[in-house]
């Protein structure tokens, strides 16, 4: 047998094994580090924050931190303070109307029981009491097994449910521990960043410099470009909602219009969850128009949600917008709601690596030409 073959097929199996070896090792090591993880990625994008304010307002350093650290969780204070008043202004309005809503909705149920559920009872009691014996018993025992199987679901999910009220307890105190780690890390982080960058700059091979500084820059470019990505598209069906509950006179629309942004965020249910229950309840209570009209303003919003993601994503992240598209369809199916954000960001990173030639020096590997060209 030729031994370049055999050496060939040996070093792609090293390739391959030290990716998923690595793959691994990256997985369980980010279960307990995860906390600096999160620090990580807050230093690395207030990075540019907090080197303005040294350039800028001559500040060290560590005062430079601190104050972006303040900045940030201020505005982000502001505008959930914000967001509150604006929840408990609309709760006072809801707990004005929601009664008299209320009241709709039961005159509503008693109108169909009294005119749709009882008659049809009726008749089927009739079509019932006709039947034979056998089919009589057929038809008990199977309406009994429905209701024991609905019984037993139910029972099922109040008892998932308050065995997991612990675990939702027990959740705070970490997140607690969590959110302290991570501040202090993104502090230590932030202050020491240069000097963390030339100390990892000097670990790695002379050959893997050059590819590492692409992949780190095309990332970075990728993170801030997706961050983008999804504040335009939030505040494009904000903007959109509000003007269209404008039009409608809806009150506290703008309420409304933050708080479906918001939910937008959420994948696949998105605007959905507030505007499918709401429209239902409109047309349950006899105000057609109303909910017509925000059946037509949740399909615009439907139709610029799926039309303009794939187009703001790839002009923001640099992907091909067909690319794109196929990276959320796989991610969603692959495993589910994640898989629209995880699958953009596996195309980056693998776009990324492709533009670092990382793929390339590794088949020169393979081929056993040790010197990949770097340009």
């Amino acid at each position: 047998m030729n031994h370049v073959y055999i050496n060939r097929a040996l070093r792609f199996i090293l390739v391959i094994g030290s990716v998923i070896a690595g793959a691994l090792a990256l997985f369980y090591v980010s279960k307990v580090t995860y906390p600096f993880i999160i620090g990580f990625i807050i230093a690395f994008m207030m990075n540019p924050l907090v080197n303005f304010l040294v350039a800028k307002a001559k500040m060290p350093r560590a005062l430079a931190v601190i104050v972006g650290l303040t900045l940030i969780f201020s505005v982000f204070a502001g505008l959930i303070t914000l967001l509150v008043v604006e929840i408990a202004s609309g709760a006072e309005y809801l707990a004005r109307v929601v009664p008299e809503h209320l009241v709709t909705l039961i005159d509503y149920i008693e109108h169909l029981f009294a005119a749709q559920i009882i008659p049809l009872y009726n008749q089927l009691t009739g079509l019932f009491q006709n039947l034979e014996t056998g089919q009589q018993d057929t038809i008990v025992e199977n309406i009994q097994n429905v209701g024991a199987t609905i019984g037993a679901t139910a029972g099922n999910f109040i008892k998932n449910f308050f065995e997991k009220i612990p675990n939702i307890l027990s959740w705070f105190p970490n997140a607690a521990t969590v959110l302290i780690f991570s501040l202090l890390g993104t502090f230590f982080i932030s202050k020491d960043w240069y000097r963390l960058s030339a100390l990892g700059t000097r670990l790695l091979p002379a050959k893997a410099k050059h590819s590492s500084k692409t992949v780190f820059a095309d990332l970075k470019k990728a993170l801030f470009g997706f961050v983008k990505a999804q504040a335009t598209l939030i505040s494009l069906t904000t903007v959109i909602i509000l003007i269209g509950l404008l039009i409608l006179r809806v009150d506290y629309a703008i309420t409304i219009a933050l708080i479906t942004g918001i939910v937008d965020i959420i994948p696949y249910l998105g605007t959905g969850a507030v505007f499918v229950p709401w429209i239902i309840y409109e047309a349950i209570a006899g105000e057609m128009s109303m909910a017509i009209g925000l059946g037509i303003l949740y399909i615009v919003v439907l139709v610029q949600r799926q039309v303009m993601e794939p187009k703001i994503l790839s002009s923001s992240i640099g992907l091909d917008p067909l690319a794109t598209l196929i990276a959320l369809f796989v991610g969603f199916k692959t495993i589910g709601f994640l898989g629209l954000i995880a699958g953009p960001v596996t195309l980056v990173i693998f776009k990324t690596l492709q533009r670092a030639n990382v793929f390339r020096d590794l088949w020169a590997f393979i081929k056993g030409n040790n010197q990949p060209v770097i340009k």
